[in-house]
């Protein structure tokens, strides 16, 4: 393995219960769901992660629950703000450096079918689903560039497979693909990888938002958050000579694709 090789996959004093170790990490949607359990997986793999949220604006000056607090950094940013976006990453980033980012914030509304959304419902889940992964990308892509790091794009099976999300949520998670696709074509020279995660239904607080939320025997066969989050850990602790384009993980007893 080359030093190069070397330097990507590992950092001083990393092991195997620890193969992050020295590294920064940057996750998105970090106050709940599949960006908690992911910034909580990183960090027990010893990255030093930083999380983004606007419910840690929303909680006050610490920011965050303490138990919380004691596995990231937390920083209240709203993805939909590019400029604050931009800010929160140049600080990290010039300060600390940035091997790891994870887009993870996302949302949708009770009101999804065609004919129900608006152009403000629209606007809404596009604005976070997707707008805000492009501008994390488009903001963390030097710091990337220079660690020669990955960036991990949480989108969905319904970005590729009809379903009952709703039009607007379908429409921002096949743009999350489009996206990672892109990423990874042009910044293969860069050394920077990218990878989609399309799991089918995870049990996460998104699941209250929809028009009739699933009974608890549903979410007791659904994916769990941490299930999701090892898929991201998979795919970043891979070595530079390999990465996963896109990974699709589906609930055995559930989903399989193109049916609900």
């Amino acid at each position: 393995m080359s030093d190069d090789e070397t330097q990507r996959t590992s950092s001083p004093g990393a092991d195997a219960q620890r193969p992050l170790q020295g590294r920064v990490a940057l996750v998105t949607g970090a106050s709940s769901g599949i960006g908690l359990a992911t910034a909580r997986l990183l960090a027990n793999a010893g990255a030093r992660v930083h999380g983004v949220a606007r419910r840690f604006e929303e909680s006050g000056p610490s920011g965050a629950p303490d138990d919380v607090q004691s596995e990231l950094t937390p920083h209240g940013v709203d993805v939909t703000d590019a400029g604050a976006v931009e800010q929160v990453v140049r600080e990290i980033g010039d300060r600390d450096g940035l091997d790891i980012l994870v887009c993870a914030a996302g949302t949708n509304l009770p009101e999804r079918r065609l004919e129900q959304l608006t152009p403000e419902r629209w606007d809404t889940v596009l604005a976070v689903n997707l707008n805000g992964a492009y501008y994390c990308v488009g903001a963390a892509l030097p710091y990337l560039r220079r660690s020669r790091g990955i960036a991990v794009l949480i989108g969905s099976v319904s970005g590729s497979w009809p379903d009952a999300s709703g039009a607007a949520y379908q429409a921002s998670k096949a743009g999350v693909l489009a996206l990672a696709r892109a990423t990874a074509r042009e910044e293969h020279d860069n050394g920077v990888r990218c990878t989609a995660i399309l799991p089918g239904m995870v049990d996460t607080p998104i699941l209250d938002r929809r028009p009739s939320p699933p009974s608890p025997e549903m979410r007791e066969q659904s994916l769990r958050p941490e299930d999701v989050a090892a898929s991201c850990l998979f795919a970043i602790t891979l070595p530079p000579r390999a990465y996963v384009p896109e990974l699709t993980l589906l609930p055995t007893a559930l989903q399989a694709l193109g049916k609900t």
